[in-house]
């Protein structure tokens, strides 16, 4: 009787073993189901927001290059047309503001204004326009003693001088060798140079 009882004991034991072995195995496998499910979605949302930054950096990324290849020019750019003439083989440079229709504008617009010249420098703060003119500069001048005082006499084409300046900067004072330039006649070409020399005068 007592070993039919204890084969019974073991018996029930062994089944209620395998059936709380099931139930765990069971309970792992939905745990386990459950975690990956919940990690795929992690991944998916994961790489959903990954996309959309990365796509974003690259729009912006986009965006920067494309204005940081748009250089603007600045309300106080020097613009300097830059002349030369073939007649008598020389180079004007005249410095003017920048128009303001051009203030702000990009090298393409700045083409589109002056169509004739040739863009030999381009910065936001610095121009350089070149074009060639097959004509007298108009631009040379001599400086000769008249009444004791400096004159300035243009030349015109025909080689000929004609007053342009009768200026208040007496000969007695300059210097020996300045007053003997000046009897012969000092030879000038463009105004920059020739507001320099009345400088250097004064």
């Amino acid at each position: 009787m007592k070993k039919v009882w204890i084969i019974g004991l073991i018996i029930v034991i062994i089944i209620i073993g395998i059936i709380l072995g099931i139930f765990i195995y069971n309970n792992n496998a939905n745990n386990n189901k459950q975690n990956s499910i919940v990690e795929n979605e992690i991944n998916i949302v994961s790489e959903k927001v990954t996309d959309e930054c990365t796509e974003e950096y690259q729009n912006s990324e986009k965006e920067i290059e494309t204005d940081s290849q748009e250089e603007k020019i600045s309300p106080n750019c020097l613009l300097t047309l830059k002349k030369y003439y073939e007649e008598c083989n020389h180079t004007i440079n005249e410095y003017v503001d920048i128009p303001q229709d051009l203030v702000n504008g990009t090298e393409e617009d700045l083409k589109n204004e002056y169509p004739y010249w040739q863009v030999e420098k381009y910065s936001s703060n610095d121009i350089i326009l070149y074009k060639e003119f097959n004509s007298n500069c108009g631009q040379h001048f001599v400086l000769r003693e008249n009444n004791g005082k400096i004159t300035v006499y243009k030349i015109n084409e025909n080689n000929e001088e004609k007053v342009y300046e009768n200026t208040e900067i007496s000969v007695e004072y300059l210097s020996e060798t300045d007053k003997i330039k000046i009897s012969e006649g000092i030879r000038v070409n463009g105004i920059e140079e020739l507001n320099q020399l009345l400088e250097d005068f004064e």
